[in-house]
């Protein structure tokens, strides 16, 4: 349910970013979304859609980039995704400690007409 504000708030982004460019309208919309940053990447897709109707966003694209967490062995330093189950490094069998990456969530860039 925390997509909606945020999908909103993207698409009002892009309109300022339209706006302020003399974009007549939004043609696409490239978004980062980490597998860990609390958001659905599906659920924003669904707002998007319904958020957008009447805006200048409504026949923007809507990509979304998905990030998967890495972690980082304490042995070697490899970045390295993370097994069901385990959190050993597939390089030297070291322990693998939690990064940022997959946290992210941000627009990457957005296209207009």
């Amino acid at each position: 349910m925390h997509e909606y504000p945020i999908t909103k708030r993207i698409i009002e982004i892009a309109e300022e970013f339209a706006n302020k460019n003399n974009g007549k309208q939004v043609k696409q919309i490239n978004l980062i979304v980490g597998d860990y940053s609390g958001y659905v990447a599906s659920s924003i897709e669904l707002y998007f859609e319904i958020i957008a109707e009447g805006s200048l966003c409504s026949k923007a694209k809507l990509n979304i980039e998905r990030v998967k967490p890495k972690l980082k062995c304490t042995r070697c330093g490899e970045l390295f995704e993370r097994k069901v189950f385990s959190f050993q490094c597939p390089i030297c069998s070291g322990d693998g400690i939690p990064t940022e990456i997959g946290k992210e969530f941000y627009i990457k860039s957005i296209e207009i007409e």
